[in-house]
């Protein structure tokens, strides 16, 4: 696996689509319109708002970490598939990956901004490596050792030992539209509120879930509509940065039937193309004042051509960064520090601009 992405090989991972990512112009929301990521994002965007001032240092730890410090965007590893996909069925392919310290060593190695995992994996080295790279604790989980499977998060600690082990941030996720929702939002935003008073940041994963989001064969809990309509209920709770899937598709709401929608968020503000759907993500982050990450997926035949892919994307939308997993630890460690490396290149690669 190649180290390091730049114009020369883009063409070989993009293949025909390299030229249409590369120069495409977003005419729907303009470029102007998106607080985009830079070296000043914090005093830019949060020295003026309500963050208490030890969570401005816990991101400014967040941004001056790894590879892309101090660029305004972020790499992060996260490793909480031992319990979302149980330990087997995500460690299997790479066993080292039971120990805790690898999660870690392999953030460190491979440039990550920082790591997020469960209270359990970073608790358990926190005294050698809470200093080194920061910590994000995901204080919930979908767990799927209840018979019959069922599909809710759960609380799995408590935000004061997130922040005894030294944690920059905690994370969470929500499964917006299934039946649960309405209690995780007001758990998660409590749980934001309390995190912001001892000083750390929040992460939100903000996910669609319900089996009624797949019609006629097409599944919306992708679609650019209800993913950026979670991404602005996850702001609305005062999430400092959102994780959300990539758009595959729109007309979520008009499909379905149900919400509210306007023309102009299908035919003005947004388009069939990645980049214009992605960029409707953003829009809903407040125009990209938390910034937008989005996730790495799960590992396939093509993860490096996946994941640049996928950042070239991102970033050309206005986003902050990518949140990449599986694709990572799923494989030996030097491959994994190669993946991520080459990740990082393309938000370090002036070349690839905001669209």
């Amino acid at each position: 696996m190649t180290a390091t992405v730049t114009k020369t090989n883009y063409g070989d991972l993009l293949g025909k689509d390299a030229d249409a990512l590369l120069s495409h112009e977003c005419k729907t929301i303009p470029a102007s319109s998106i607080h985009a990521p830079g070296p000043d994002f914090i005093d830019r965007i949060w020295a003026a708002s309500d963050r208490p001032i030890p969570v401005l240092r816990n991101l400014q730890s967040l941004y001056g970490t790894g590879r892309l410090a101090n660029t305004g965007y972020l790499s992060i590893l996260p490793v909480d598939q031992g319990i979302e996909h149980t330990a087997g069925a995500s460690f299997a392919p790479n066993p080292m990956y039971f120990d805790p310290e690898n999660i870690v060593k392999l953030a460190i190695e491979g440039g990550c901004n920082a790591v997020a995992s469960t209270y359990g994996v970073l608790g358990s080295v926190a005294r050698k490596y809470a200093h080194k790279i920061p910590f994000v604790v995901k204080i919930n989980h979908n767990e799927l050792m209840t018979y019959p499977n069922g599909y809710d998060q759960v609380m799995f600690g408590t935000i004061e030992k997130a922040y005894e082990m030294g944690a920059a941030a905690v994370g969470a996720t929500i499964y917006f539209g299934s039946e649960e929702s309405r209690r995780q939002i007001v758990e998660i935003a409590q749980a934001f509120a309390h995190a912001h008073d001892l000083g750390m940041a929040t992460i939100l994963w903000c996910y669609c879930r319900n089996e009624d989001f797949k019609k006629d064969g097409t599944d919306y809990h992708v679609a650019a509509d209800l993913t950026a309509q979670a991404n602005h209920l996850g702001v609305t709770i005062q999430a400092d940065i959102i994780k959300q899937k990539l758009p595959e598709n729109n007309g979520g709401f008009k499909a379905i039937g149900f919400g509210k929608t306007h023309a102009k968020m299908y035919d003005e503000l947004c388009t069939e193309n990645e980049i214009d759907m992605t960029r409707y993500q953003v829009a809903n982050c407040y125009m990209g004042r938390a910034g937008l990450i989005n996730s790495g997926g799960a590992s396939g035949k093509n993860d490096l051509a996946d994941a640049v892919r996928t950042a070239i994307i991102n970033k050309r939308a206005g986003g902050m960064g990518l949140i990449s997993g599986r694709k990572a630890f799923q494989k030996p460690m030097k491959d994994g520090v190669a993946l991520l490396h080459a990740i990082q290149d393309v938000y370090l690669d002036s070349d690839v601009t905001l669209a």
